[in-house]
């Protein structure tokens, strides 16, 4: 995503300047959390560096093509763990991704409730099928973009539904990685992936099949296509049983670097200036249902054997690839974590719309 800066030249640089600067910086960023050993050290690290001199007002820049190959690398890198083991592990937990599913629903549409409840008279300048409309998709647990889109469908305030899903990830990123830290938790349910040897021919044809992916879903108008379709590609051919190549190191550092400066850039003056009564009410509300997740990743951890860390990352209200990037990481799991944030993602992505008409029809508006 473009920082909404990139209209004009703000401190006389042209984009190009600014978008090399801000990878400087976000490199720079990495290298410091790597020598303070922080976690997930080459996303948090330009994360948090972009969004704060992004808040300031400094001249940073997102180019799409850099966070597209970072989605592109990292679906691969992720759908490598899909041996068919592991693939067949996945199938019989269908029930637990069926109730993380439910979770993901109940949990958005409770806290698009109680956002509509505590700024019932600070949205009095909305319609109620504006306030309710901005309220259920701020909520719903889906991609920033995919919502935002939809909510614009409905006549709400897409600054609101972007705001708060856009925090909601920052907080979730940030804070769940600490917490797996402090907790202690690495190495546990490890999986490793299907390739472990780089191979350059086939590395450069696994990447040729996932371009195909990626072009396929974009033909196709699906959401996030270059992370889906490299993700899909490349868990079909590991499920067979082939091995083509791993995915070197440097380039999934990089990958997470450019997802970083994709997330920090979104947070602008203009961000923190639209409404920090609502930025305030989504903070909590996030601290609230990464609590509330906990506590459920731990009940499904005693139905189903699976270690909570893994369940936590798995049902967590973060992006599919800060997740997932986060349990590749740690080596929490991988493809339990994804197949969670997959299935969940789509399942409300196909049934957040549904269920606002239906409870629009019930609600008489």
């Amino acid at each position: 995503m473009n920082s909404p800066q990139s209209a004009h030249r703000p401190w006389g640089l042209p984009f190009p300047a600014r978008v090399a600067l801000t990878l400087l910086w976000a490199w720079a960023a990495a290298r410091l959390c790597l020598w303070l050993q922080t976690p997930i050290p080459w996303m948090i690290g330009p994360l948090v560096a972009t969004a704060l001199v992004s808040v300031v007002g400094a001249p940073s820049a997102s180019w799409n093509p850099c966070r597209n190959a970072g989605q592109w690398v990292i679906g691969g890198a992720l759908g490598l763990y899909f041996t068919p083991a592991v693939g067949a592990m996945v199938v019989g937990l269908w029930w637990a991704i069926v109730l993380g599913i439910v979770w993901a629903l109940v949990l958005g549409m409770g806290f698009g409730a109680w956002l509509r409840r505590v700024h019932v008279l600070h949205l009095s300048g909305l319609s109620p099928a504006q306030r309710f409309s901005t309220t259920y998709f701020a909520g719903a647990i889906g991609g920033a973009s995919e919502m935002t889109l939809i909510a614009e469908r409905h006549g709400a305030r897409t600054d609101l539904v972007a705001a708060a899903h856009s925090l909601r990830v920052l907080l979730v990123t940030i804070t769940v990685p600490f917490g797996m830290q402090a907790w202690g938790v690495s190495g546990l349910n490890l999986t490793p992936s299907g390739a472990r040897e780089v191979l350059p021919q086939g590395l450069a044809l696994l990447a040729g099949l996932t371009l195909a992916g990626v072009l396929l879903m974009r033909r196709r108008g699906r959401a996030n296509p270059w992370f889906m379709g490299a993700l899909l590609v490349t868990m079909v051919i590991t499920l067979t049983g082939i091995t083509l190549s791993a995915i070197p190191s440097g380039l999934s550092a990089a990958a997470q670097l450019a997802i970083g400066v994709s997330l920090g850039v979104r947070f602008t003056p203009a961000f923190v200036h639209t409404a920090p009564r609502w930025l305030a009410s989504v903070a909590l509300a996030s601290a609230v249902m990464m609590a509330l997740c906990g506590g459920f990743a731990a009940l499904l951890s005693r139905l189903s054997g699976l270690h909570p860390a893994t369940l936590v990352l798995g049902t967590a209200p973060g992006g599919i690839a800060e997740m997932a990037i986060t349990a590749k990481v740690l080596h929490l799991g991988v493809p339990i974590v994804t197949a969670f944030q997959v299935c969940c993602l789509v399942a409300v992505l196909v049934l957040a719309e549904p269920v606002y008409r239906w409870w629009i029809a019930k609600r008489g508006h």
